[in-house]
C-alpha cells in the first residue's frame, strides 16, 4: 500500500517540505533508508544521515533547518519521534485489518459476532460464543465454549482460549498464548500419589491488556484469575491459578507468578522474577530482573535479589560479596598473626 508525502502529512498535522506526491510503501531507519521508504529524524545524533539517507520522505521537528542540500522530502511536524509513533499505530491498524471468514475455518452454530469479524483459516469457535466488533482472530487459533470477547481484539496465529474465558476490549493477544489451562491444582492420597483438583474456574482479561507470545494463564479452581485494566505481559510468562493483576500493572519476560498471589496497580516487574503464592503485593512496587519474592511486600518498595531483599540494601550487600576474596584473605592473614603473633609486624 502506497500513501504520498501529502497524505501522511494529512495524518500528522505536519508541512510538506519538497514533493506533495512522492509515493512511500515502507518504512526504514534513517541510515537504511532506500527509495520508496518513510523514515524520521529525531535523535541530534543522526542529523548527518538526512543529507545522505536515500529515504524518499523523512519526518523532521518544526526547527529542523537544513544546512546542506538534501533529496528525501521533508514533512515538519513539532514532534518528530512522536509523530513517527503515531504513524507506525496508523500504519500497524491498516496492516492488521483484515476482513471476512476464510474458507476451513469452523464456527459452532450460535456464535454471535459483531462486524468486521476476521477469522482466519484452520480457526475453531466453540459454542455460545460471543465476539464484538473489529475482532481479528488469526489462523490456528482456538475459542472454546461459552467465551465472550469485547470490541477491537486481535488474537493472533496458534492462540488458544479456553473455555468460560472473558477478555475485554482494545486486547492483543499474541501467537501461542494458552488462556484459561488448568491450575497446577493436585492433592495428596494415601497412595502417595497426586490426584487431580478439578479446576472449574475461568480468566477473566479487562480491557486494554496485551498479552505477549507464549504466555500462559491459568484458570482458577474456583473464581476467577483476573488480569485487570491496562495490564501488559511480556512472552513466555506463567501466570497460576486465581491470581490477580492491577490494573496498569508491567510484567517482563520469563517471570512466573504462583497461584493466589495478588499483584497491585502500576508495579513494574523485570524479567526472570519468580512470586511464591498466596502472597500481596501493594501498589507502584518495583521488583529488579531475577528477584525472588517470598513475603508479603507493601506499596512503594524497590527491591532486587533472590530472596529478595531492599534494592538500597541488596547494593549495599553486594558491595561486600564482590569484596568477599579480598575479606577472607584478610581474616586469614589476621588469624595467622593471632596464631604465630611473631610472624606479625609487632614493631
Amino acid at each position: 500500500m502506497k500513501f504520498t508525502a501529502e497524505q501522511i502529512a494529512g495524518i500528522l498535522e505536519g508541512e510538506v517540505v519538497g514533493n506533495l506526491n512522492a509515493e512511500v510503501s515502507k518504512l526504514s531507519k534513517i541510515e537504511e533508508g532506500e527509495e520508496g521508504s518513510l523514515t524520521f529524524l529525531a535523535n541530534p545524533k543522526y542529523i548527518n544521515y538526512i543529507y545522505t539517507t536515500k529515504a524518499t520522505v523523512t519526518i523532521v521537528n518544526d526547527s529542523f533547518i537544513p544546512e546542506q542540500e538534501i533529496t528525501t522530502t521533508l514533512i515538519k511536524v513539532e514532534d518528530a519521534y512522536a509523530a513517527f509513533s503515531k504513524l507506525l499505530h496508523f500504519y500497524n491498524q491498516v496492516k492488521l485489518n483484515k476482513n471476512g471468514i476464510e474458507p476451513q475455518s469452523f464456527m459452532s452454530e450460535g456464535t454471535k459476532y459483531g462486524e468486521n469479524l476476521y477469522l482466519g483459516s484452520f480457526s475453531y469457535i466453540g459454542q455460545n460464543v460471543v465476539l464484538g466488533d473489529n475482532v481479528k482472530i488469526y489462523p490456528n487459533s482456538f475459542i472454546g465454549d461459552n467465551v465472550v470477547i469485547g470490541n477491537n481484539v486481535f488474537i493472533f496465529a496458534g492462540a488458544k482460549i479456553y473455555s468460560e474465558t472473558v477478555i475485554g476490549n482494545n486486547c492483543t493477544v499474541h501467537s501461542g498464548v494458552i488462556i484459561g489451562a488448568d491450575g497446577f491444582g493436585f492433592a495428596p492420597n494415601e497412595n502417595g500419589e497426586y490426584s487431580k483438583v478439578p479446576q472449574i474456574g475461568n480468566v477473566i482479561i479487562e480491557d486494554n491488556v496485551d498479552i505477549g507470545a507464549n504466555t500462559t494463564i491459568d484458570r482458577a479452581t474456583l473464581g476467577s484469575t483476573i488480569i485487570r485494566q491496562g495490564v501488559k505481559l511480556d512472552n513466555q510468562i506463567q501466570i497460576a491459578h486465581n491470581v490477580e493483576i492491577g490494573k496498569n500493572t508491567v510484567i517482563a519476560a520469563q517471570s512466573g507468578v504462583a497461584g493466589s498471589t495478588k499483584i497491585g496497580e502500576n508495579c513494574m516487574i523485570g524479567g526472570q522474577v519468580g512470586i511464591a503464592g498466596h502472597l500481596t503485593i501493594g501498589n507502584n512496587v518495583r521488583l529488579q530482573a531475577q528477584s525472588g519474592v517470598a513475603r508479603n511486600i507493601k506499596d512503594d518498595e524497590v527491591l532486587q535479589g533472590t530472596p529478595s531483599l531492599g534494592y538500597t540494601e541488596f547494593n549495599k550487600s553486594y558491595v561486600h560479596f564482590k569484596n568477599l576474596p579480598k575479606i577472607v584473605a584478610e581474616v586469614q592473614e589476621l588469624k595467622k598473626q593471632i596464631i604465630n603473633p611473631k610472624n606479625g609486624n609487632n614493631g
